[in-house]
């Protein structure tokens, strides 16, 4: 990932890292694989204690939705972990859904050294460390100021909730609150000290993203654009579209390198979410090519299940969640479409289109591979109004907001129908589409309109 938008070769990068913002960070060469492991035998985890891994909170939305806790959701076996560090391999992390490791090593012989090991089915070679990283420092955070082009309660934010129908569900009491939203990003620097967040819930942070100093406040700021289009709550400067929900600031993408590890770092970030009880998941990056030497994925994985992160987001809705995921900004470009994951089953892609209801010349288009219709919706995103690591409004493109824009929405939607699963939802939301009766592979199902949206408890 190179760029603010996150999404590799998109031409639209109106905001760029400076040298006066970055550090030179020499690295140790070091070495990353994923494991596949056979089985989960051994394991002092059980089905029967799933609160032993798992939140109330977690469990309870599982019941709420008729899913059980299966085998997926059984934690990795701690014997094989304890194994695998006695042959001297760092555990970057895990995943449950996959059952599967990943791991750091000095010396670039992890497969021959887990070869014997009859737990370890196959290895992948995901990273190989460069000698140094530029990393983002924190910016002066500024008070955010009233524009005097703002008006109204909404002010920047109203045409982002408008061209959604959303003062509907926000007028009804539906403004996200109870529900529960993670957001997987490459950083939010600041939002820990901008005046502009002041009144943000922040229900839980996490660091997945490799070589990093565990601060997710520190480096990068999409993060923190990302977050303003749903969190914002300053009447007549900017409110976003679920002022009243609550946040888990997840940061998976590494912003100096591209490499297959961040798939993991991603389905690291998505169990971190699931196990605490999120609702909902934005996630406003994609993928296209890996840093080196290694192949990238290509047109014919974009079936939902080939690559890993893809795999990951289309186990999402099965756990009740409903994940919302930026379509990409390739639409100008070379590759032109949609950037894995947004290629998953059971999720919503979300195109970029303009104020005036037409289509962002620069997002992805579909179908999936398998000739689904891809993206699954659309929202304001060329220009989106959100705040920037500095603390100031500012305009940005990319579906990179629209995402999170209609995730904020589903939010308040789910909210005024508690009694529908993640995968109805999903399906609520296209048909609320204006292009629901003829989808096509620029709009989708269209822009939700969500004034026409059911209300099952009111207010």
């Amino acid at each position: 990932m190179r760029t603010p938008i996150l999404f590799l070769l998109s031409a639209l990068a109106p905001i760029a890292m400076t040298a006066s913002h970055t550090e030179k960070i020499p690295l140790k060469k070091v070495y990353q694989y994923r494991l596949y492991l056979t089985d989960k035998a051994h394991n002092s985890y059980s089905l029967r204690r799933p609160q032993e891994f798992l939140s109330q909170k977690s469990i309870d939305r599982r019941k709420r939705q008729g899913l059980r806790v299966d085998s997926t959701d059984l934690p990795v076996s701690p014997a094989y972990l304890s194994r695998l560090q006695s042959l001297g391999l760092k555990i970057m992390g895990t995943s449950r859904w996959h059952n599967t490791v990943w791991v750091e090593s000095a010396t670039d012989d992890v497969a021959d050294r887990v070869g014997q090991l009859p737990f370890v089915r196959r290895t992948l070679r995901l990273y190989v460390s460069p000698d140094s990283i530029d990393v983002p420092t924190r910016y002066t955070v500024a008070k955010i100021r009233p524009d005097s082009a703002c008006t109204g309660y909404y002010g920047r934010g109203q045409s982002q909730i408008d061209i959604l129908g959303g003062r509907r569900l926000h007028d009804g009491g539906f403004r996200g609150k109870g529900m529960t939203i993670a957001i997987l990003d490459a950083g939010f620097q600041n939002a820990d000290a901008m005046p502009a967040f002041s009144n943000v819930n922040i229900a839980a942070t996490k660091d997945c993203a490799p070589h990093r100093t565990n601060d997710i406040y520190a480096e990068h700021y999409h993060g923190t654009m990302v977050l303003s289009t749903m969190a914002m709550n300053k009447p007549g400067i900017m409110v976003g579209t679920a002022p009243e929900a609550s946040y888990i600031l997840i940061r998976t993408e590494d912003i100096p390198t591209e490499t297959r590890a961040e798939e993991d770092a991603w389905t690291m970030g998505v169990e971190y979410a699931d196990s605490i009880g999120a609702d909902i998941i934005n996630s406003s990056l994609g993928y296209s090519h890996w840093d080196g030497d290694s192949i990238g994925p290509q047109l014919r994985d974009l079936d939902g299940h080939t690559t890993f992160i893809s795999s990951t987001a289309s186990m999402i809705a099965g756990k009740g969640m409903v994940l919302c995921s930026s379509a990409g900004n390739e639409g100008a470009s070379t590759w032109h479409k949609i950037s894995i994951p947004a290629d998953a089953d059971d999720i919503l892609t979300v195109g970029s289109v303009k104020r005036d209801s037409t289509i962002s010349v620069f997002s992805s288009l579909g179908p999936s591979q398998d000739q689904r219709v891809k993206p699954d919706v659309c929202a304001l995103g060329g220009p989106a109004t959100v705040v920037d690591g500095y603390g100031e409004l500012t305009d940005n493109f990319g579906t990179s907001f629209a995402s999170p824009i209609m995730c904020g929405m589903v939010a308040c939607l789910w909210q005024a129908n508690p009694s529908l699963t993640a995968c109805q939802v999903i399906e609520l939301v296209r048909s609320l589409g204006d292009r629901f009766l003829y989808p096509d592979n620029v709009y989708g199902y269209g822009i939700p309109n969500f004034s026409k949206a059911p209300v099952e408890t009111r207010r």
